[in-house]
């Protein structure tokens, strides 16, 4: 395993490269993680994978100076971690994103740009549109109010108390939200990081076209007991697709990138059948 960095407009994202194998493996972590995240893979799969896993912008080590994360900019990104390992080749490509990384890799699945082989995601945000997340970065009263709230959040804390008292936030999307409200800090990284990624929508007809199109295989794996991004969500997106696209679900929580999870992963990878689906049993 060895690290590197690759320039991306005035930004510098820094990477992680290990495994030996010939098809590569793209791999996008989750919010507020780092590429770290993905090593585990290379002790039961570097022979057959090399698994290239950028920092997103505000993560990890990399050192991003622009107002947005563009289209254009990820397709070039991606385009030039590959060919800085696999010049010249046209290598077989993998994606593998968790939560925010699934909402890049079905936005880079829909660019269509890559000889994509498979897309294996794991608790992908990008399936539903987050109301809070679509009002925070995409309308000009949105944004003004969320570069206020991460200033004062204080109106905020009293409407989500409101809310779960009302039942209609659950208990551990408020302590996640007030997790990262919390601290001046981690709200600061809050709103880089989403405002940074705010053109990064995906439309999910189109990214079933394309995978409709190059008949390409897609696994979706959940935790069955995750409360932050629900399973029901990926049956939905596989409406039309569901020769292609599977929906395996694990005992666990939203944290399914895990060295415990290590075999589900790397099956879904490999294209075996490693668990039961949805509505079976283990």
């Amino acid at each position: 395993m060895f690290s590197a960095s690759i320039s991306c407009g005035n930004s510098t994202v820094s990477y992680l490269v290990f495994g030996s194998g010939s098809t590569v493996v793209i791999c996008l972590h989750g919010y507020g993680e780092s590429a770290e995240r993905f090593t585990f893979l290379e002790e039961t799969a570097g022979d057959r994978y090399t698994f290239i896993a950028p920092d997103l912008p505000f993560h990890g080590h990399t050192h991003w100076n622009a107002e947005s994360l563009s289209p254009g900019d990820l397709q070039a990104l991606i385009t030039g971690l590959i060919e800085a390992h696999f010049p010249g080749q046209q290598v077989p490509v993998y994606l593998l994103g968790f939560s925010l990384g699934g909402r890049l890799a079905l936005y880079l699945t829909q660019q269509d740009f890559l000889p994509l082989q498979r897309i294996v995601l794991l608790a992908p945000d990008g399936l539903k549109v987050n109301p809070w997340y679509w009002l925070a970065t995409q309308s000009w009263a949105g944004k003004q109010l969320f570069a206020y709230t991460m200033r004062k959040p204080g109106w905020f804390y009293a409407l989500l108390k409101v809310l779960k008292k009302l039942r209609l936030v659950n208990t551990s999307i408020y302590k996640f939200v007030d997790y990262y409200i919390g601290d001046a800090t981690v709200r600061q990284q809050l709103y880089q990081r989403w405002m940074t990624l705010r053109h990064i929508r995906p439309s999910l007809s189109e990214v079933k076209a394309v995978i409709r199109r190059h008949r390409i295989p897609t696994e979706l794996i959940y935790g069955r007991y995750d409360r932050i991004i629900l399973p029901v969500r990926g049956e939905k997106f596989r409406r039309g697709v569901e020769e292609l696209v599977n929906i395996t679900l694990l005992e666990a929580g939203h944290q399914v990138l895990h060295p415990k999870h290590a075999t589900a992963i790397i099956d879904a990878l490999d294209g075996k059948d490693p668990l039961p689906k949805q509505g079976e049993n283990r």
